[in-house]
């Protein structure tokens, strides 16, 4: 039989003791370089997060992301997790957290779950919801969560544009030059246009997304919805497989990670779909 020395057993009592815990965040990313943490103390959500939540831990605490959304983009539904020895409630997390987070940056849940989760690579599907404030005067409110567009804009020739997109796809075209995917192929799921008063509201899932899909979509989608070009282009730029080819990027400040999904087997809580000010907006 193996000796277990004094060393291998406290190891073992150690990492026993270890929890993952899940956490569901919203922020406002306008006050941000985006979510992962940046270099000469540049403000970034990570950071912002592992200083909070180490605190309620009294350790330090390193953060994994469901979706590293860039600088000016919000969430409403991101997902984190990170391994701790500290045993705290659940309640403790989240109230914990959130009083030592800045004002746009809040914890929404916590639940501890199995060893082998993991926010990124255990997702399987993720929704983003582009916001367009639609109108000839700029929004004094809530100027950097929405995007101002000044021009009418025609909503079904929008959606006949976007069905383009529906299915499994190549999507060089709507790809920054930046973008780190090992593929360009995609699948989206759903893709809905969506009128909300003097706001519409680009609703897209699929299994995942490249860098700067959502706002190549957005700026294409805006100048064909103007009338500006035709309704084709849209199945033109996607068979381009060119970037040159699809128009511009829009702005970030109306892009929101709302939803995350995982397997029924870890049970991550479910909060409406946001952001808040569409609360009423059939999910």
């Amino acid at each position: 039989m193996k000796e277990v020395s004094i060393n291998d057993a406290a190891a073992n009592t150690a990492a026993a003791t270890v929890s993952r815990i899940a956490m569901g965040v919203e922020y406002k990313g306008a006050n941000y370089r985006g979510f992962q943490r940046q270099q000469d103390n540049i403000p970034s959500i990570q950071e912002e997060l592992e200083k909070a939540i180490s605190k309620v831990a009294n350790q330090p605490i390193s953060i994994y992301v469901a979706g590293r959304t860039d600088a000016g983009v919000h969430a409403s539904g991101q997902v984190i997790h990170y391994d701790t020895t500290a045993n705290r409630s659940m309640h403790a997390w989240v109230m914990g957290s959130t009083a030592n987070l800045p004002k746009d940056i809040s914890v929404t849940w916590a639940k501890q779950v199995l060893p082998e989760f993991h926010a990124r690579y255990k997702a399987f599907a993720r929704r983003y919801r582009y916001v367009i404030y639609n109108d000839p005067i700029r929004p004094a409110h809530l100027a950097d969560e929405v995007t101002w567009y000044s021009y009418p804009l025609d909503i079904d020739r929008m959606q006949q544009a976007a069905n383009y997109f529906l299915g499994t796809h190549d999507f060089t075209s709507f790809r920054a030059s930046q973008c780190q995917a090992k593929s360009p192929i995609k699948t989206i799921s759903h893709f809905k246009i969506i009128r909300f008063g003097k706001l519409i509201i680009l609703d897209v899932r699929a299994d995942a997304f490249l860098h700067h899909m959502i706002r190549n979509f957005a700026g294409l989608l805006m100048a064909i919805g103007s009338g500006e070009s035709p309704i084709g282009w849209a199945k033109e730029a996607l068979e381009a497989k060119d970037r040159t080819k699809a128009g511009v990027t829009a702005v970030p400040y109306g892009l929101y990670l709302v939803n995350v999904e995982y397997p029924e087997k870890y049970d991550i809580p479910k909060r409406f779909i946001g952001p808040h000010f569409l609360s009423g907006l059939p999910e």
